[in-house]
Protein backbone atom coordinates (compact mmCIF):
# COMPACT_ATOMS: atom_id res chain seq x y z
CA UNK A 1 0.00 0.00 0.00
CA UNK A 2 0.99 3.71 -0.79
CA UNK A 3 -0.27 6.39 1.33
CA UNK A 4 -0.95 9.19 -0.75
CA UNK A 5 -2.06 11.49 1.70
CA UNK A 6 1.51 10.61 3.84
CA UNK A 7 3.54 11.19 0.96
CA UNK A 8 1.56 14.29 -0.25
CA UNK A 9 -0.17 15.63 2.76
CA UNK A 10 1.58 14.74 6.09
CA UNK A 11 -1.15 12.67 7.07
CA UNK A 12 -0.04 9.39 9.34
CA UNK A 13 -3.15 7.21 9.20
CA UNK A 14 -3.80 4.20 12.34
CA UNK A 15 -1.78 1.80 9.83
CA UNK A 16 1.39 3.54 8.74
CA UNK A 17 3.93 2.35 11.42
CA UNK A 18 3.13 -1.14 10.07
CA UNK A 19 4.14 0.35 6.45
CA UNK A 20 6.44 3.17 7.17
CA UNK A 21 7.82 2.91 11.00
CA UNK A 22 7.92 5.77 13.09
CA UNK A 23 10.50 8.80 11.86
CA UNK A 24 12.81 7.75 14.56
CA UNK A 25 13.09 4.11 14.32
CA UNK A 26 15.51 1.96 12.17
CA UNK A 27 14.74 0.73 8.88
CA UNK A 28 12.37 -2.46 9.29
CA UNK A 29 13.81 -5.92 9.82
CA UNK A 30 14.58 -8.33 7.23
CA UNK A 31 11.80 -10.66 8.49
CA UNK A 32 9.03 -8.72 10.75
CA UNK A 33 6.09 -10.44 11.48
CA UNK A 34 3.69 -10.09 8.73
CA UNK A 35 -0.07 -8.53 8.66
CA UNK A 36 -2.18 -11.98 7.67
CA UNK A 37 -4.92 -11.64 5.30
CA UNK A 38 -7.15 -14.93 6.21
CA UNK A 39 -9.92 -15.25 3.28
CA UNK A 40 -11.68 -17.71 5.84
CA UNK A 41 -14.12 -18.43 3.16
CA UNK A 42 -14.98 -18.28 -0.94
CA UNK A 43 -18.85 -18.39 0.01
CA UNK A 44 -20.24 -15.14 -1.57
CA UNK A 45 -23.80 -13.80 -2.09
CA UNK A 46 -22.59 -11.94 -5.14
CA UNK A 47 -20.41 -13.10 -8.15
CA UNK A 48 -18.17 -9.91 -9.30
CA UNK A 49 -16.16 -10.19 -12.46
CA UNK A 50 -12.77 -9.79 -11.09
CA UNK A 51 -12.70 -11.79 -7.91
CA UNK A 52 -9.06 -13.03 -7.29
CA UNK A 53 -10.41 -15.58 -5.00
CA UNK A 54 -13.13 -17.07 -7.86
CA UNK A 55 -15.89 -17.27 -4.85
CA UNK A 56 -19.15 -18.44 -5.17
CA UNK A 57 -22.04 -19.41 -3.46
CA UNK A 58 -20.84 -22.64 -2.60
CA UNK A 59 -19.70 -23.77 0.81
CA UNK A 60 -16.44 -26.04 -0.11
CA UNK A 61 -15.81 -28.73 2.18
CA UNK A 62 -12.06 -27.76 2.82
CA UNK A 63 -12.94 -24.90 4.95
CA UNK A 64 -11.40 -24.81 8.11
CA UNK A 65 -14.17 -25.11 11.34
CA UNK A 66 -14.58 -22.83 14.00
CA UNK A 67 -11.98 -24.79 16.03
CA UNK A 68 -9.42 -24.82 13.68
CA UNK A 69 -10.13 -21.46 13.23
CA UNK A 70 -9.26 -20.34 16.71
CA UNK A 71 -5.89 -22.94 15.99
CA UNK A 72 -5.08 -20.69 13.40
CA UNK A 73 -5.57 -17.42 15.19
CA UNK A 74 -3.66 -19.00 18.03
CA UNK A 75 -0.67 -19.44 16.11
CA UNK A 76 -1.03 -15.91 14.77
CA UNK A 77 -1.05 -14.45 18.30
CA UNK A 78 1.82 -16.99 19.68
CA UNK A 79 3.86 -15.53 16.58
CA UNK A 80 3.65 -11.98 16.85
CA UNK A 81 1.22 -10.88 14.07
CA UNK A 82 0.23 -7.52 14.19
CA UNK A 83 -2.84 -7.44 12.40
CA UNK A 84 -5.44 -10.43 10.37
CA UNK A 85 -7.80 -9.21 7.96
CA UNK A 86 -10.59 -10.83 7.57
CA UNK A 87 -11.68 -11.50 3.91
CA UNK A 88 -13.35 -14.04 1.53
CA UNK A 89 -15.44 -14.62 -0.39
CA UNK A 90 -17.50 -12.58 1.90
CA UNK A 91 -16.45 -13.40 5.41
CA UNK A 92 -19.65 -12.63 6.62
CA UNK A 93 -20.86 -15.63 4.89
CA UNK A 94 -19.65 -17.32 7.85
CA UNK A 95 -21.73 -17.92 10.72
CA UNK A 96 -18.51 -17.86 13.19
CA UNK A 97 -17.53 -14.89 11.82
CA UNK A 98 -18.09 -12.53 14.99
CA UNK A 99 -17.01 -15.25 16.81
CA UNK A 100 -13.88 -15.74 15.37
CA UNK A 101 -13.48 -12.45 15.50
CA UNK A 102 -13.86 -11.95 19.01
CA UNK A 103 -11.35 -14.72 19.70
CA UNK A 104 -8.95 -12.83 17.61
CA UNK A 105 -9.23 -9.43 19.92
CA UNK A 106 -9.22 -11.55 22.78
CA UNK A 107 -5.33 -12.95 21.42
CA UNK A 108 -4.36 -9.60 21.51
CA UNK A 109 -4.48 -9.29 17.19
CA UNK A 110 -5.77 -6.34 15.95
CA UNK A 111 -8.52 -7.21 13.43
CA UNK A 112 -9.69 -5.90 10.34
CA UNK A 113 -12.81 -6.87 7.68
CA UNK A 114 -12.62 -6.86 3.76
CA UNK A 115 -16.20 -6.93 2.70
CA UNK A 116 -18.56 -6.35 0.16
CA UNK A 117 -20.72 -4.23 2.79
CA UNK A 118 -23.85 -5.66 2.00
CA UNK A 119 -24.48 -8.16 5.02
CA UNK A 120 -23.62 -5.29 7.48
CA UNK A 121 -27.32 -4.98 9.51
CA UNK A 122 -27.45 -2.36 12.21
CA UNK A 123 -26.81 -5.03 15.01
CA UNK A 124 -23.56 -6.24 13.10
CA UNK A 125 -21.95 -2.77 12.61
CA UNK A 126 -22.88 -2.33 16.32
CA UNK A 127 -20.74 -5.88 17.55
CA UNK A 128 -17.97 -5.09 15.29
CA UNK A 129 -17.77 -2.24 16.81
CA UNK A 130 -17.68 -3.02 20.21
CA UNK A 131 -15.29 -5.68 19.42
CA UNK A 132 -12.68 -3.24 18.36
CA UNK A 133 -12.32 -3.38 14.53
CA UNK A 134 -10.12 -1.06 13.61
CA UNK A 135 -11.90 -0.81 9.91
CA UNK A 136 -14.41 -2.24 7.79
CA UNK A 137 -12.98 -2.21 4.30
CA UNK A 138 -15.88 -2.24 2.09
CA UNK A 139 -15.75 -2.90 -1.46
CA UNK A 140 -17.16 -0.51 -3.89
CA UNK A 141 -16.66 -0.53 -8.01
CA UNK A 142 -18.46 2.45 -8.89
CA UNK A 143 -21.61 4.25 -8.13
CA UNK A 144 -24.84 2.96 -8.35
CA UNK A 145 -25.80 0.45 -11.32
CA UNK A 146 -21.97 0.81 -12.12
CA UNK A 147 -20.85 -1.19 -8.78
CA UNK A 148 -23.96 -3.61 -9.55
CA UNK A 149 -22.50 -4.64 -13.13
CA UNK A 150 -19.33 -5.51 -11.66
CA UNK A 151 -20.56 -7.10 -8.45
CA UNK A 152 -23.35 -9.49 -10.90
CA UNK A 153 -26.45 -8.72 -8.44
CA UNK A 154 -28.78 -5.71 -8.87
CA UNK A 155 -29.24 -3.48 -5.58
CA UNK A 156 -26.01 -4.31 -4.38
CA UNK A 157 -24.61 -0.97 -4.14
CA UNK A 158 -27.41 0.37 -2.57
CA UNK A 159 -26.78 -2.72 0.36
CA UNK A 160 -23.40 -1.79 0.41
CA UNK A 161 -24.18 2.14 0.78
CA UNK A 162 -26.42 1.11 3.64
CA UNK A 163 -23.58 -0.74 5.21
CA UNK A 164 -21.52 1.70 5.52
CA UNK A 165 -23.79 3.92 6.91
CA UNK A 166 -24.38 1.67 9.74
CA UNK A 167 -20.72 1.50 10.47
CA UNK A 168 -20.18 5.19 10.14
CA UNK A 169 -23.50 6.59 12.53
CA UNK A 170 -21.83 4.29 15.11
CA UNK A 171 -17.99 5.88 14.35
CA UNK A 172 -17.20 2.33 13.61
CA UNK A 173 -13.77 3.39 10.71
CA UNK A 174 -15.19 2.25 7.37
CA UNK A 175 -12.10 2.42 4.05
CA UNK A 176 -13.66 2.48 0.42
CA UNK A 177 -12.14 -0.25 -1.66
CA UNK A 178 -12.20 0.22 -5.79
CA UNK A 179 -10.41 -1.53 -7.75
CA UNK A 180 -9.77 0.27 -11.04
CA UNK A 181 -10.30 -1.17 -14.69
CA UNK A 182 -11.15 0.22 -18.30
CA UNK A 183 -14.98 -0.73 -17.14
CA UNK A 184 -15.14 1.51 -14.34
CA UNK A 185 -12.35 4.36 -14.18
CA UNK A 186 -14.43 6.74 -15.18
CA UNK A 187 -15.80 6.22 -11.32
CA UNK A 188 -12.84 7.36 -9.27
CA UNK A 189 -14.17 10.99 -9.16
CA UNK A 190 -17.80 9.73 -7.74
CA UNK A 191 -15.77 7.41 -5.12
CA UNK A 192 -14.25 10.11 -3.51
CA UNK A 193 -17.72 12.51 -3.90
CA UNK A 194 -19.08 9.33 -2.10
CA UNK A 195 -16.13 9.45 0.85
CA UNK A 196 -17.16 13.29 1.26
CA UNK A 197 -20.73 12.72 1.28
CA UNK A 198 -20.75 9.72 3.76
CA UNK A 199 -18.03 10.38 6.09
CA UNK A 200 -15.71 7.93 5.13
CA UNK A 201 -12.24 8.10 6.96
CA UNK A 202 -10.45 6.32 3.91
CA UNK A 203 -10.47 5.41 -0.09
CA UNK A 204 -8.06 2.61 -1.30
CA UNK A 205 -7.93 2.17 -4.67
CA UNK A 206 -6.63 -1.15 -6.36
CA UNK A 207 -4.82 -1.74 -9.50
CA UNK A 208 -5.80 -4.68 -11.16
CA UNK A 209 -4.32 -8.30 -9.64
CA UNK A 210 -4.24 -11.02 -12.64
CA UNK A 211 -5.67 -13.71 -10.53
CA UNK A 212 -9.09 -15.93 -9.92
CA UNK A 213 -12.02 -13.66 -12.25
CA UNK A 214 -9.46 -11.07 -12.48
CA UNK A 215 -7.26 -13.12 -15.10
CA UNK A 216 -9.97 -13.33 -17.49
CA UNK A 217 -10.34 -9.63 -17.20
CA UNK A 218 -6.43 -8.98 -18.01
CA UNK A 219 -7.66 -6.94 -21.05
CA UNK A 220 -9.50 -4.43 -19.53
CA UNK A 221 -6.38 -3.24 -17.18
CA UNK A 222 -6.26 -0.01 -17.56
CA UNK A 223 -3.75 1.51 -20.28
CA UNK A 224 -0.18 3.02 -19.31
CA UNK A 225 -1.17 6.46 -20.38
CA UNK A 226 -4.15 5.76 -18.45
CA UNK A 227 -2.81 4.73 -15.35
CA UNK A 228 -0.83 8.08 -15.44
CA UNK A 229 -4.00 10.16 -15.73
CA UNK A 230 -5.73 8.20 -13.13
CA UNK A 231 -3.20 8.75 -10.41
CA UNK A 232 -2.66 12.47 -11.45
CA UNK A 233 -6.12 12.64 -10.42
CA UNK A 234 -5.78 10.61 -7.21
CA UNK A 235 -3.57 12.85 -6.60
CA UNK A 236 -5.00 16.33 -7.20
CA UNK A 237 -8.27 14.77 -5.54
CA UNK A 238 -6.60 14.36 -2.02
CA UNK A 239 -4.55 17.71 -1.91
CA UNK A 240 -7.71 18.93 -2.62
CA UNK A 241 -9.64 17.53 0.46
CA UNK A 242 -6.57 18.73 2.80
CA UNK A 243 -6.57 22.31 1.38
CA UNK A 244 -10.42 22.41 2.30
CA UNK A 245 -9.98 20.84 5.54
CA UNK A 246 -11.00 16.81 4.60
CA UNK A 247 -7.89 14.67 6.32
CA UNK A 248 -9.24 11.54 4.96
CA UNK A 249 -6.67 8.76 4.36
CA UNK A 250 -5.74 7.84 0.30
CA UNK A 251 -4.18 4.93 -0.29
CA UNK A 252 -3.30 3.35 -3.71
CA UNK A 253 -2.83 -0.65 -4.13
CA UNK A 254 -1.22 -3.56 -6.11
CA UNK A 255 1.17 -1.37 -8.18
CA UNK A 256 4.18 0.05 -6.59
CA UNK A 257 5.20 2.19 -10.29
CA UNK A 258 2.90 4.51 -8.73
CA UNK A 259 5.70 5.43 -5.40
CA UNK A 260 8.20 6.06 -8.23
CA UNK A 261 5.51 8.22 -10.24
CA UNK A 262 4.57 10.30 -6.93
CA UNK A 263 7.78 10.62 -6.39
CA UNK A 264 8.59 12.06 -9.68
CA UNK A 265 5.47 14.13 -10.08
CA UNK A 266 6.53 15.74 -6.70
CA UNK A 267 10.03 16.26 -7.07
CA UNK A 268 9.38 18.47 -10.73
CA UNK A 269 7.36 20.48 -8.69
CA UNK A 270 8.49 20.47 -5.14
CA UNK A 271 12.11 19.40 -4.78
CA UNK A 272 11.97 19.78 -1.00
CA UNK A 273 8.63 17.40 -0.97
CA UNK A 274 10.10 14.81 -3.32
CA UNK A 275 12.75 13.93 -0.73
CA UNK A 276 10.65 13.56 1.42
CA UNK A 277 8.62 11.17 -0.69
CA UNK A 278 11.75 9.49 -1.52
CA UNK A 279 12.55 8.92 2.21
CA UNK A 280 8.94 7.03 3.15
CA UNK A 281 9.15 5.22 0.33
CA UNK A 282 12.41 3.67 0.67
CA UNK A 283 11.45 2.92 4.53
CA UNK A 284 7.72 1.11 3.13
CA UNK A 285 10.34 -0.83 0.49
CA UNK A 286 8.08 -1.77 -1.95
CA UNK A 287 6.34 -4.89 -2.41
CA UNK A 288 5.61 -6.97 0.19
CA UNK A 289 4.89 -10.17 -1.07
CA UNK A 290 6.66 -12.91 1.33
CA UNK A 291 7.86 -10.77 3.90
CA UNK A 292 5.40 -7.82 5.82
CA UNK A 293 2.46 -9.32 4.01
CA UNK A 294 1.05 -13.21 3.99
CA UNK A 295 -2.04 -14.87 3.22
CA UNK A 296 -4.09 -18.03 4.12
CA UNK A 297 -6.70 -19.33 2.27
CA UNK A 298 -10.19 -21.30 3.91
CA UNK A 299 -8.23 -24.41 3.35
CA UNK A 300 -5.41 -23.42 5.56
CA UNK A 301 -2.90 -23.06 2.92
CA UNK A 302 -0.36 -20.29 2.99
CA UNK A 303 0.33 -18.28 0.07
CA UNK A 304 3.31 -14.67 -0.12
CA UNK A 305 -0.20 -12.75 -0.54
CA UNK A 306 -3.71 -12.82 -1.28
CA UNK A 307 -3.79 -13.10 -5.00
CA UNK A 308 -1.25 -15.30 -5.30
CA UNK A 309 -3.22 -18.38 -4.99
CA UNK A 310 -1.19 -20.17 -7.37
CA UNK A 311 1.87 -20.11 -5.09
CA UNK A 312 1.50 -21.98 -1.60
CA UNK A 313 4.48 -22.52 0.69
CA UNK A 314 2.45 -24.66 3.68
CA UNK A 315 -1.01 -25.35 5.50
CA UNK A 316 -1.50 -24.50 9.01
CA UNK A 317 -3.56 -27.70 9.43
CA UNK A 318 0.05 -29.39 9.15
CA UNK A 319 2.30 -26.60 10.79
CA UNK A 320 2.29 -23.34 12.56
CA UNK A 321 2.00 -20.32 10.64
CA UNK A 322 5.05 -18.78 12.16
CA UNK A 323 7.30 -22.33 11.24
CA UNK A 324 6.06 -21.80 7.53
CA UNK A 325 7.00 -18.36 7.63
CA UNK A 326 10.25 -18.37 8.94
CA UNK A 327 11.38 -21.52 7.10
CA UNK A 328 14.34 -20.14 4.79
CA UNK A 329 14.49 -23.70 2.76
CA UNK A 330 11.43 -22.50 0.89
CA UNK A 331 12.52 -21.06 -2.44
CA UNK A 332 9.39 -18.69 -2.96
CA UNK A 333 9.75 -17.04 0.36
CA UNK A 334 13.44 -17.24 -0.18
CA UNK A 335 13.81 -15.70 -3.01
CA UNK A 336 10.98 -12.71 -2.05
CA UNK A 337 12.98 -11.74 0.52
CA UNK A 338 15.90 -11.35 -1.56
CA UNK A 339 14.67 -10.51 -4.95
CA UNK A 340 16.48 -8.46 -6.32
CA UNK A 341 19.13 -10.61 -8.26
CA UNK A 342 16.21 -12.76 -9.07
CA UNK A 343 14.15 -9.75 -11.42
CA UNK A 344 14.40 -10.01 -15.32
CA UNK A 345 13.01 -7.11 -17.82
CA UNK A 346 12.77 -4.01 -17.00
CA UNK A 347 12.25 -5.09 -13.21
CA UNK A 348 16.02 -6.09 -13.52
CA UNK A 349 17.10 -2.69 -14.94
CA UNK A 350 15.05 -0.27 -12.90
CA UNK A 351 16.98 2.65 -10.73
CA UNK A 352 13.59 2.42 -8.35
CA UNK A 353 14.21 -1.12 -6.69
CA UNK A 354 14.20 0.27 -3.48
CA UNK A 355 10.87 1.79 -3.49
CA UNK A 356 9.13 -0.66 -5.80
CA UNK A 357 11.00 -3.78 -5.22
CA UNK A 358 9.61 -5.18 -8.57
CA UNK A 359 6.11 -5.10 -8.21
CA UNK A 360 3.50 -7.25 -8.28
CA UNK A 361 4.95 -10.99 -8.76
CA UNK A 362 1.83 -12.31 -9.35
CA UNK A 363 1.28 -10.42 -12.39
CA UNK A 364 4.44 -11.50 -13.57
CA UNK A 365 3.81 -15.22 -13.22
CA UNK A 366 0.58 -14.67 -14.91
CA UNK A 367 1.67 -12.79 -17.80
CA UNK A 368 4.92 -14.64 -18.32
CA UNK A 369 5.03 -18.17 -16.85
CA UNK A 370 7.52 -16.59 -14.62
CA UNK A 371 7.50 -15.05 -11.48
CA UNK A 372 10.48 -12.99 -11.54
CA UNK A 373 10.05 -11.53 -15.38
CA UNK A 374 8.88 -7.84 -15.34
CA UNK A 375 5.50 -6.89 -13.68
CA UNK A 376 3.25 -5.49 -17.16
CA UNK A 377 1.45 -3.80 -14.94
CA UNK A 378 4.39 -0.77 -14.78
CA UNK A 379 3.25 2.36 -16.61
CA UNK A 380 6.95 4.09 -16.06
CA UNK A 381 8.80 4.38 -19.32
CA UNK A 382 12.67 3.42 -19.64
CA UNK A 383 13.76 6.64 -19.70
CA UNK A 384 11.99 7.33 -16.22
CA UNK A 385 13.50 4.46 -14.69
CA UNK A 386 17.27 4.77 -16.20
CA UNK A 387 16.22 1.39 -18.09
CA UNK A 388 16.65 2.62 -21.74
CA UNK A 389 19.75 1.65 -23.44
Amino acid sequence: MISVSRLLCDHVGPGDHLRYGEERDPPPTPQPRPIVVWNCTRQCNLNCIHCYADASGRNLDTEMTTDEGKAFIGQLAAFGVPVILFSGGEPMMRPDFLELAEFATRQGLGVVASTNGTLITQEIAAAMRSLGFREVGISLDGIGDRNDLFRGKRGAFEAALQGIRNCVSIGQRVSLRMTITRLNYDQVPGIFALAEQESVDRVCLYHLAYAGRGNDLRESDVGHREKRRIVDLICDRTLDFYRRGLPKEVLLVGNHADGVYIYLRTKQRDPVRGERVLSLLRRNGGNNSGTRIGAVDEAGDVHPDQFWRTVTVGNVRERAFGDIWLDNSDPVLCGLRDRKALLKGRCARCNYLDICNGNLRERAEATFGDMWQEDPACYLTDQEIGAAQ
